[in-house]
């Protein structure tokens, strides 16, 4: 993988990794279409350089977790169930899941589909929790049970995680700030095990591509953040449901032309 393919690999990972449309989804659907092998660096690359992506939320929200204990505390809970679940799923993930083309288009399409529902379920209805510190350690957990999902590629984290939290009686602006602050422990812990069962045994060239793509989906993700929630306060998610049926369906023409 050259610079050329580490940076576009880190926009569309710092753009993508907090919209409801999966960010490593995306990253496996780029990687065909740039015609980069799925070897075992570039599995590790889709993983590793959402740290960067995470190293953007605890630039801007790093200080709340700090001085709200209760905070961190339900992050935690929120993190143990995908925490159990990534490790025990760790290889069938990686050796079946990751880089798996038909795996990622299916789960767009559908996750797409339940985006528009679930949207339209809750248009006009009142949501009652609109702060994260002040979310539940219950709803806490079912938050992290419903991210768990999200080991499927294509799922998305982001998505499964605001839509949780708005079934549960978030507002849309608390469920998008609570799934921000709890990708924190679950992309670093993806990380930090995916770079620990491989050893670190990376060339040079290898290390300066994570370099690049993590340093570059940092930049990208602290605009995308911002962004993303002044989106929020004024409209709804069903724009990105439309657009993940829409990039399923020309991926999936793509693959059979």
């Amino acid at each position: 993988m050259d610079i050329f393919n580490s940076t576009i690999l880190g926009i569309i990972e710092g753009v993508s990794e907090f919209l409801p449309i999966s960010s490593t989804g995306h990253l496996i659907l780029a990687s065909n279409l740039l015609n980069i092998p799925q070897t075992e660096f570039v599995k590790t690359f889709e993983i590793a350089i959402q740290s960067g992506a995470i190293l953007a939320v605890v630039a801007l929200y790093g200080r709340d977790l700090l001085t709200k204990r209760d905070l961190l505390t339900k992050t935690i809970v929120a993190f143990v169930p995908t925490g159990i679940i990534g490790l025990l799923l760790y290889k069938f993930v990686k050796s079946y899941l990751l880089g798996n083309s038909l795996v990622v288009i299916f789960a767009l399409f559908f996750g797409g589909i339940a985006l528009i529902l679930i949207e339209m379920y809750f248009k006009g209805k009142t949501q009652k929790v609109v702060d994260p510190a002040k979310i539940s350690y219950k709803n806490a957990l079912i938050i992290g049970v419903i991210q768990s999902i999200a080991v499927i590629p294509g799922v998305s984290r982001s998505a499964a995680t605001i839509l949780g939290g708005m079934f549960i009686g978030l507002d849309r602006k608390t469920a998008v700030e609570f799934s921000f602050i709890l990708a924190i422990p679950t992309m670093l812990a993806a990380t930090s095990l995916d770079l620990l069962k491989t050893g670190y045994s990376y060339t040079s060239s290898e290390w300066t591509s994570l370099a690049v793509g993590t340093l570059v989906s940092f930049i990208i993700a602290l605009i995308t953040i911002k962004w993303l929630i002044s989106y929020v306060r004024r409209y709804d998610f069903i724009p990105f449901g439309i657009y993940r049926i829409t990039m399923s369906m020309l991926y999936f023409l793509f693959l059979i032309r």
